[in-house]
């Protein structure tokens, strides 16, 4: 289930960019759409916290502390820096260069010693990688502004260090409470910052809070839980391999929702993604689902036992 619950994840997460541009259509502020998603994928993970107890478990104070700073720090600064760099540069070639993520991923968890770079990993890695680019190109892009570039691969950056940090949580509570906790630190932050410059624009119609509802309930709290449930089964860069599902989920989302038709190199991009989706499920006799690293040993007895995975 660890790799179907990322793709899901990718794919809800691959939605957004079409719920996003759908929701600018209809008077939505880039700030505005980044505070009221997170608002309200808090209030309805707490709300689904508050009809199923079952779901939650004991917090120690120090998982608490790294779960909402996963929000406040990790996220939201991921998000603010992608936003910034959509205002100065191509879309295709922002996708680009936080798609370098991944590969981030895998090479600290392995320079870490929290992961293993197996040979079909690693091949599986660079499938991955080359059919991203290809779809991504199929879209074609203008000049490189600097600028953007820096802030693009920040957020880049700033993901890999959310994923890492995010590894060593997800054994230790359940998804619901942690995506809870993180989606309340990042409204807690963008609040902040949203009172400091004057305060929230919220001057739009029915049409931009439909497609609010969209990005928080399935492009943020769905696809939270999915990653989650789906990182606490794999590992950091099974995980990251498979999030390069989402370009693929936005490149076909936008061709049907948006007439933005593929191209056959976005196509031929795709079967590669979905290649090395499959492949990174073929391991070695023996081999367990997810490697037993020093961390997840250290973490094998603390994880919860009362389901929300």
């Amino acid at each position: 289930m660890g790799p179907l619950l990322c793709l899901l994840s990718a794919a809800c997460f691959g939605a957004m960019a079409i719920f996003g541009k759908l929701a600018y259509q209809a008077g939505v502020a880039p700030a505005s759409l980044l505070l009221v998603r997170f608002g309200l994928a808090a209030a309805l993970l707490a709300a689904l916290l508050l009809v199923r107890p079952g779901l939650r478990a004991p917090v120690r104070p120090r998982t608490l502390v790294i779960a909402l700073g996963l929000g406040a720090i990790g996220y939201a600064t991921q998000a603010g820096l992608y936003f910034a760099a959509l205002e100065i540069m191509d879309a295709g070639l922002l996708s680009l260069i936080l798609y370098t993520y991944p590969l981030l991923v895998t090479v600290t968890a392995v320079a870490l010693g929290r992961d293993r770079l197996t040979a079909g990993r690693a091949a599986a890695l660079l499938i991955a990688s080359c059919g991203t680019l290809l779809v991504l190109l199929g879209t074609g892009g203008g000049a490189v502004n600097p600028v953007g570039a820096v802030l693009a691969f920040g957020a880049a950056v700033t993901y890999t260090v959310y994923i890492l940090v995010a590894d060593t949580v997800v054994h230790r509570m359940p998804p619901v409470p942690l995506a809870t906790l993180v989606m309340a630190g990042a409204f807690v932050t963008l609040a902040g910052h949203s009172l400091v410059t004057g305060g929230p624009d919220l001057d739009f119609g029915l049409r931009g809070w439909l497609w609010l509802l969209c990005i928080a309930a399935v492009s943020t709290v769905l696809a939270m839980l999915t990653f989650f449930a789906g990182l606490r089964r794999t590992g950091p860069s099974t995980a990251a391999i498979l999030s390069t599902f989402e370009p693929v989920v936005t490149a076909v989302l936008a061709a049907l929702a948006l007439h933005e038709f593929l191209t056959p190199v976005q196509l031929a991009g795709g079967l590669l993604v979905l290649a090395a989706a499959a492949a990174i499920q073929v391991r070695p006799a023996g081999e367990p689902g997810r490697a037993h690293t020093g961390l997840e040993t250290r973490l094998s007895d603390s994880r919860p036992r009362n389901g929300g995975g």
